[in-house]
């Protein structure tokens, strides 16, 4: 790339670059998201203004980040930023990005609130807290509480809490343990559902993101069977536990709720058409 270029030509010529690249899926919007988030402009900048010359410290730093790019660092990790339902989260590679496929998960859990505004709520497992604030976004009288195991992820969620002004409680240990005799009307999770074998873990975005966030055992189920175990203690009667999982696993989950005593059990899918929530209610008396 050459210096003194215009942002119309350094687009031009990162686009170029990446089009080629098997790990981008839009080549001229990431060029785009790049240059803006280096210019600390929105991308209709870039579109009012495209004949700017960027500076050639600029050039040298956009370069620095396309390569990276080209290596297959994900764009959320090189911008520290992704929006999920509507709200800018800051991430870091101590979490997971957050995905449209989650927010079908929200969507579950609205429903299933829908009569209860003042609804107390758990998401276990937490990363960037994009699950909680999103549903404190949609229900603000409702209680959020976020745990998560990683002190550094938790300290990512109460930044994105403090930003966008949605007050969640933060609590930090493995899934139920920190919610001592805490009950809910609803626990959510996104929780570690990949085999530990997945050959999918070798590819794209998630070579970089932490394992253990990804995986849980053998075939995947490690977590959600811990948290289907520990749950009904948490929730009050009639209340609901409700899980992201693989695209796979719908009818494996199902067993697993019912072995542990919920009913009312459903799965959802996602906007690409895979199933991706199963969710449960524990029984009234």
């Amino acid at each position: 790339m050459q210096i003194g270029y215009s942002i119309e030509q350094v687009i031009t010529q990162a686009t170029q670059s990446f089009t080629h690249c098997a790990f981008v899926d839009s080549p001229k919007l990431e060029a785009e998201i790049l240059l803006a988030h280096l210019l600390q402009k929105d991308r209709t900048y870039l579109f009012t203004w495209p004949e700017k010359i960027v500076d050639d410290e600029m050039i040298v730093e956009f370069r620095e980040l396309c390569r990276a790019r080209l290596l297959g660092t994900p764009i959320a990790y090189l911008t520290g930023e992704r929006e999920f339902w509507g709200l800018k989260l800051k991430v870091s590679q101590d979490t997971l990005i957050p995905r449209p496929d989650t927010e079908t998960l929200v969507e579950v859990a609205l429903s299933l609130i829908a009569e209860q505004p003042q609804a107390a709520i758990v998401d276990l497992g937490t990363g960037t807290g994009a699950i909680a604030l999103a549903l404190k976004f949609e229900q603000p009288q409702a209680s959020l509480t976020a745990v998560d195991f990683s002190a550094a992820a938790l300290a990512i969620a109460k930044h994105n809490s403090d930003t966008l002004q949605l007050p969640v409680t933060l609590l930090q240990g493995s899934w139920c343990q920190p919610l001592g005799d805490q009950q809910f009307d609803l626990i959510v999770s996104n929780p570690p559902y990949i085999e530990e074998q997945d050959p999918h873990l070798q590819q794209g975005d998630v070579r970089f993101e932490p394992r253990s966030a990804l995986t849980s055992g053998n075939d995947g189920l490690d977590d959600i069977r811990a948290i289907s175990a520990q749950a009904p203690a948490h929730l009050n009667p009639a209340g609901w536990l409700a899980f992201e999982h693989g695209y796979n696993q719908a009818s494996a989950v199902q067993a697993i709720l019912q072995q542990h005593g919920f009913v009312e059990i459903n799965s959802r899918q996602d906007y690409a058409g895979n199933d991706r929530v199963t969710y449960g209610q524990k029984p009234s008396a």
